[in-house]
């Protein structure tokens, strides 16, 4: 019971499947692991991808690609035509796709095709091909002719055959812009140099030829039509000319200079009406002004009067001003000094009174005379005023006239205009028409290429060697994320949640170590005794670690009772408990090794001998189970064996039974170790059944064989015997491979060097012993 407590702490103590550290992101050492696990796969499928390039390289014809390049060049045409504004990178852009269309246009294929005489071509029609195009060609040969109800046709006329060969043309033809520049590029690839280039170069001169057609059909087209729209214009335009030169006459609408003579009249007597009422405006002016100095008396009317220069007696009235001016100064001096009443100053205001008198009638005078100016001056007004209003009523009956007049000048002008206009095009047209010049230019002439342009060797390894690599990579790790089975000790950890014991190395049957082309399925007797004839193989230092394990958990049994089991059978189960008991004996412990799978007993067919009393005769008919034993007179190795004489299906009552459990009571008094040989776990139940029997059980699992997932179950299922389980060998270990499954760091790894550790030491031992 102690023994079984401390098996479930340390069960406790490690859970099955622990999730790994998730703080790494990304497990580096773990992806260089299964990379270098999964090398060998990745390589393999590496090689036959290359291979595989290599023959598609090798049944795969060339295919040879030449090439033109044709400049649109607006100045070959600049002597010939006008010049046009800009174009905005939007129209080069347009004009730069037309042509290129009109490059991979079918009208151009069925002109090479015409000039190459290609619809005749064997090797343009029927090229060799691949063996993925042939493949692909006879399966759509054969849909076709299932389509057609089998009936077999005549043969392709001689248009269709163009159309064939002008399809083939556009398929194989790549024309494009260079760049933003004005040149276009015309690939075609054929497998047949001379004849990639002879078409490369035949499409250049279809599409400068089709140039100038396109060019000389549309002048022509444009000089016809021009040629029919003058005579119709010349027509029109002259009788409109006649229309409008009758009405004229007929309207008397005379034009001297341009102008009509009524429109001239009238005209000249505006201008005098102008005049004259600017010289009423005038006039009136001047009398108005003088009329109201007369009124201001004729005191006031000298002293603010200013005697104008154009009347004939100015010059005597300013005297006469100046004159009153002086007199009124000094009587005004005298009257200050000596009084009004002084002789002088009374003769001095007789005087200025008589001058002030005889300035008054004179500008009452001149107030007269510019009253007349400005009467003359009304009546012309007037009189120009009539005459304007009646040559507008004469004029307005003749401006309805040449209202019509202008409209039928304005449409024969029109008419006129649009035939110079006309008149001009159709010379332009005619000009052009015979012009033998293109807006193209070949800058790169196509020439026979020299090299094939596919398949790319250098590409098609590459990509084969790549494809290669990743279905490989995907073969790994397809491979890796099915792997189920136990290949290091940290799986039986992570899976089981109990101790890993170590490794047993995959033997032949004659117990040598290694790769053996055969596993030990039905080993012979050499392989029992593996361990004590090679004690110094990685083989025996497993089973020694196991017994080390053992004698630490069982330390307080004198005598311990240790059960062998594996979850299926052919997992080498037997080979090593024979071996280990074996081991027990060499080092001088008295051991006995019971072969208690009585259904199988594959320990028992292996004996050399055949027993005559066994396990089964002694649960069954009560014999001294002593008296079955075979002794190995060479380890001192106790044997109860099973028998192989019949065949048991209550195996699980015997070996549960109080008979068994006498015998293993018996048993414990004459023997340190009694190791037992159980069946597998699983669908028998004899296993289970000797749990209580048992104080440990070792488990035997084979290595890239035995299910993670069903040894778990098996043990979670099985509480007696996972509690007793010290932990798990894995058995028939490919030492080769068990370094690929090992993380970097691991004890895996260096498996190698342990082994010539053992080797060296052994020599060692043999040449000291020599």
């Amino acid at each position: 019971m102690h023994q079984r407590n401390f098996a479930l702490d340390r069960r406790l103590a490690v859970t099955p499947e622990q999730p790994e550290d998730k703080d790494q992101f990304i497990d580096l050492d773990r992806l260089l692991n299964i990379a270098w696990r999964r090398a060998r796969i990745v390589a393999v499928a590496a090689a036959i991808g290359l291979a595989l390039g290599i023959a598609y390289l090798l049944m795969t014809p060339s295919t040879y690609t030449a090439a033109t390049r044709i400049l649109l060049d607006e100045n070959l045409t600049r002597y010939a035509q006008e010049e046009r504004n800009g174009s905005g990178p939007m129209q080069i852009d347009t004009m730069m796709s037309s042509e290129v269309e009109i490059l991979r246009s079918s009208r151009l294929a069925h002109s090479v095709v015409a000039e190459l005489d290609l619809h005749r071509n064997e090797l343009f029609l029927d090229p060799p091909m691949s063996p993925v195009a042939w493949l692909r060609s006879q399966i759509r040969s054969t849909i076709a002719s299932l389509a057609s109800s089998g009936e077999k046709g005549a043969g392709l006329s001689e248009a269709a055959q163009i159309g064939r060969a002008a399809a083939i043309l556009q398929a194989n033809l790549v024309a494009e812009r260079v760049g933003r520049s004005f040149a276009i590029e015309v690939r075609y690839s054929a497998k047949d140099a001379a004849l990639a280039g002879a078409i490369a170069r035949a499409y250049a001169n279809q599409y400068l030829a089709d140039q100038l057609n396109a060019n000389f059909d549309a002048t022509q087209q444009a000089t016809v039509w021009l040629q029919s729209r003058l005579e119709n214009l010349r027509t029109e335009w002259l009788a409109a000319s006649l229309r409008a030169e009758r009405f004229r006459a007929e309207n008397n609408l005379t034009a001297v200079s341009g102008e009509l003579v009524s429109d001239q009249q009238l005209s000249e007597v505006n201008e005098q009406l102008i005049l004259a009422q600017a010289e009423t405006a005038n006039a009136r002016a001047r009398y108005q002004r003088f009329q109201a100095i007369i009124e201001e008396g004729p005191e006031q009317a000298v002293l603010s009067a200013v005697i104008p220069t154009d009347i004939a007696n100015s010059a005597s009235l300013n005297e006469l001003k100046s004159r009153y001016l002086n007199m009124v100064e000094r009587e005004s001096e005298i009257s200050e000094r000596f009084g009004e009443d002084h002789p002088q100053a009374v003769t001095l205001r007789r005087q200025s009174a008589d001058l002030s008198r005889q300035i008054y009638q004179e500008l009452q005078q001149v107030t007269a005379s510019y009253r007349n100016e400005y009467e003359v001056a009304q009546a012309r007004e007037q009189s120009l005023r009539d005459n304007v209003g009646a040559r507008t009523g004469e004029n307005s009956v003749a401006g309805e006239a040449l209202v019509e007049l202008r409209e039928l000048e304005q449409q024969s002008s029109a008419l006129g205009t649009l035939y110079q206009t006309f008149l001009a095009r159709y010379e332009e047209a005619s000009q052009q028409q015979t012009f033998p010049i293109a807006k193209a230019r070949v800058i790169s002439e196509a020439s026979n290429p020299t090299r094939p342009s596919a398949p790319s060797k250098t590409l098609t390894l590459g990509l084969a060697l790549v494809l290669g690599m990743f279905a490989g990579t995907g073969i790994g790790a397809v491979q890796e994320f099915r792997e189920r089975f136990f290949r290091t000790g940290d799986d039986v950890r992570r899976a089981l949640g109990i101790d890993f014991l170590g490794y047993l190395p995959l033997v032949a049957k004659d117990g040598s170590e290694g790769d053996a082309a055969a596993a030990d399925e039905d080993p012979g007797p050499a392989l029992l005794k593996l361990a004590v004839n090679a004690p110094s193989s990685l083989f025996a230092e497993t089973l020694r670690n196991a017994r080390l394990v053992a004698d630490v958990v069982l330390q307080e049994k004198p005598s311990r009772v240790i059960a062998f089991a594996s979850v299926l059978p052919r997992e080498g189960k037997t080979t090593v408990a024979a071996n280990f008991a074996a081991m027990l004996a060499a080092s001088g412990q008295s051991t006995l090794l019971i072969d208690a799978d009585m259904r199988n007993p594959g320990l028992t067919r292996r004996l050399a001998i055949e027993p005559q009393s066994s396990l089964v005769d002694v649960l069954l008919n009560g014999h001294d189970w002593r008296e079955a034993l075979l002794v190995s007179r060479q380890s001192g190795l106790a044997i109860l064996p099973a028998t192989t004489r019949q065949r048991l299906s209550h195996t699980a009552d015997l070996i549960s039974g109080k008979a068994m459990r006498a015998l293993i009571e018996d048993a414990r008094g004459s023997y340190r170790y009694i190791i037992v040989d159980l069946p597998p776990l699983g669908p028998v139940v004899d296993a289970r059944a000797f749990a209580p029997l048992a104080d440990a059980f070792l488990m035997v699992t084979a290595w890239g064989t035995t299910p993670r997932a069903l040894l778990r179950a098996t043990l979670e299922n099985e509480p007696q015997v996972s509690g007793k389980t010290l932990g798990a060998i894995l058995n028939k270990t490919d030492m080769a491979k068990l370094s690929r499954y090992g993380s970097f760091g691991g004890a895996e790894r260096y498996m190698g060097d342990y082994a010539d550790y053992y080797l060296d030491g052994a020599a060692g031992r043999h040449a000291a012993s020599g």
